[in-house]
This record gives structure tokens, C-alpha cells and sequence, in this order.
């Protein structure tokens, strides 16, 4: 005999118990009651927490995208000091290196050139925290274009270097005619008396007395550019191209010796003292002539002189009021 399980409910209008109704249809919708009511409460606490709380997966987004905006600022830090570097080589390129070589400074302006392109950057503009990112992106193309015009930079110097010991071989380093005494100073560089004229003139050379026949020598390698014989002016005189936009004249010759297109050497003998053109007296009337402008000769002398000797000569030099040209 089997027997039926019942559910009973106490019924407090009765005061009894009452059996339950357990048929199929109730319980199919009281389970879907339940079902309902728990997607509700689950969709409430998974709006709740989205609101309030990050899933794992965001979390670890958030500490990914903070260690990336600490490198960001890190980097630009790195930055700053790279930037700081350059600028210092950058000085010393324009003020020491480029000074030595007497190359002209690169401009500030094409240093500091920017990459060009509007669009350059806008397939950053859609990333998180795209401002800061287009910001280190234009410092970086700003870096590398400073970069690259100091390695050129370089590569001018570097060529300049190599070319150096010639510079140094061609540039005048010598006084013109013997002077180990420096008694043979007569006029130097600036405005003096002419001495026919007896006017203020500009005096664009130095002077060098010396007995008629005396040799000249060539004060830098170089190439024998002009060859003049006259007699009105500076008279005989040759001029010499040393390169590197250096050029020295020699004037008042009694005799050439060196020819038109010839090469000499600091120290060869190029011609002798004279007393052509206009000149007062036997004597070497010295130019250097700096991209064709003439420069004070004094100041190449110094393979000549020691310090007290270049003292001595600038006296004796400031002692002379009239030239003999």
C-alpha cells in the first residue's frame, strides 16, 4: 500500500490544519516566479556593483593605464635632461668648436625647427590621455631633428678638423722680413698721418723698415694670386691666396721673386725690400686681408713672438704717428 505525502498550512480562520493544493500548474509558476525574481536581484547587484566597484579585469586596467602615465612622466623627465644635454653641446658647437674653425653658428631657428605636417598627429587624438601622449610625441620628432642637425653639425667640424693642420700651415703665423730685435716696426695698423698728403688716413697695413735688397718672406703656405709691378702706389707687390679666405700683400718691392700661380711655403723667400710706388723710404708695406677686408697684422705673429715680444712690438707700433705709405 503506498502511501501520498501531503503538505498541510494552518488555517487560522478555521483554527485547523488544511492540506496545500500541489498540483502541477501552481508549482510551474511559483518556479517561475522565483526564476524572475532572481534575474531581478541579479541584474540590481550587477548594476550595483558596476557603479560602485571594478571587476578584476578593471582594476588591472586602471593599474596598467597608471604604471603607463608614470612612465609617460618619467620619460618626459628624461627628456628634460636629454634636452638640457643637446643644449649644452649645442653651445659648445656654435661658441668653442665652430668658433676654433671660424665656421658661422647654425641659426637658432633651424635648430629649433619643428617636424612639419598639421595631421602629424591625429591618429593619436582617439587614445586615452591622447593629450599627453601627442605632447611627447612632438617632443620626441623636436629631439630628433635637433639630433640630427648636431650630427651634421658634427660631421662639418669633424671635416673642418681634418683640414686643420692645413689651416694652421696656411694661415700667416710670421713676421715678413727678419725682426728678431723688433726695431723694424714703423707704422702699424690704423689711422695715421699720410706722409705726403699730411691728412688722417686709414693705414690698412704695418709697416717694416729694412736697407733696400732685404728679403721677404711668405708668412703662410699659399699661391702666389697677383704680381705687380709699378710705380705709382704700393709699387711691385705680390699677393698671396692662403685659402681659407685668407689673403697677405706685399708692397714697395725693389725686386719680385716668386712668379704668378707659384706655391710657397711660410718662410720662402717671395721677394726683396724696395722703395717703389709711393713710399717715403726703403721699406715692406704687410697686409692681411680676411675674406678681402683687411685685419690688423699684429695679430699674426704668433709663431714669431712670445707673449713679452708680442707686448713689446704693439708698443713700439703705438709709437709711430705718420706711415711711409
Amino acid at each position: 500500500m503506498v502511501m501520498h505525502k501531503h503538505k498541510y498550512r494552518f488555517n487560522p480562520d478555521l483554527l485547523t490544519f488544511v492540506r496545500e493544493d500541489s498540483s502541477l500548474k501552481k508549482k510551474f509558476w511559483q518556479g517561475i516566479s522565483y526564476f524572475l525574481l532572481s534575474i531581478i536581484i541579479s541584474v540590481i547587484y550587477y548594476i550595483f556593483f558596476s557603479l560602485f566597484f571594478d571587476t578584476p579585469e578593471e582594476r588591472g586596467l586602471k593599474r596598467e593605464n597608471e604604471e603607463l602615465v608614470l612612465q609617460f612622466e618619467l620619460f618626459n623627465k628624461k627628456f628634460d635632461h636629454i634636452t638640457a644635454v643637446l643644449e649644452d653641446i649645442q653651445q659648445r658647437d656654435d661658441n668653442i668648436y665652430r668658433t676654433i674653425f671660424e665656421a658661422e653658428p647654425i641659426p637658432s631657428t633651424y635648430r629649433t625647427a619643428g617636424m612639419g605636417g598639421v595631421d602629424r598627429y591625429t591618429y593619436l587624438e582617439d587614445l586615452s590621455n591622447s593629450a599627453m601622449v601627442i605632447k611627447t610625441a612632438q617632443r620626441l620628432d623636436k629631439l630628433a631633428k635637433q639630433v640630427y642637425v648636431q650630427s651634421k653639425s658634427f660631421d662639418e667640424v669633424i671635416e673642418m678638423a681634418k683640414r686643420k693642420e692645413e689651416m694652421i700651415a696656411c694661415i700667416p703665423a710670421i713676421q715678413p722680413v727678419s725682426n728678431k730685435d723688433l726695431k723694424r716696426v714703423a707704422s702699424p695698423f690704423g689711422v695715421r698721418m699720410h706722409p705726403f698728403y699730411k691728412v688722417l688716413k686709414m693705414h690698412t697695413g704695418m709697416d717694416f723698415t729694412a736697407p733696400t735688397g732685404t728679403e721677404i718672406y711668405a708668412t703662410g703656405n699659399g699661391v702666389v694670386s697677383d704680381v705687380i709691378h709699378s710705380g705709382r702706389g704700393y709699387g711691385n707687390t705680390i699677393i698671396i691666396d692662403h685659402g681659407f679666405s685668407y689673403k697677405t700683400l706685399y708692397a714697395h718691392m725693389s725686386k719680385t721673386i716668386a712668379k704668378p700661380g707659384q706655391k710657397v711655403r711660410r718662410g720662402d723667400v717671395i721677394g726683396l725690400i724696395g722703395n717703389t710706388g709711393m713710399s717715403m723710404a726703403p721699406h715692406l708695406h704687410y697686409e692681411v686681408r680676411k675674406n678681402n677686408e683687411p685685419i690688423n697684422p699684429i695679430n699674426f705673429y704668433f709663431n714669431d713672438l712670445t707673449p713679452e715680444e708680442y707686448d713689446k712690438i704693439i708698443e713700439l707700433a703705438a709709437q709711430s704717428g705718420q706711415s711711409l705709405d
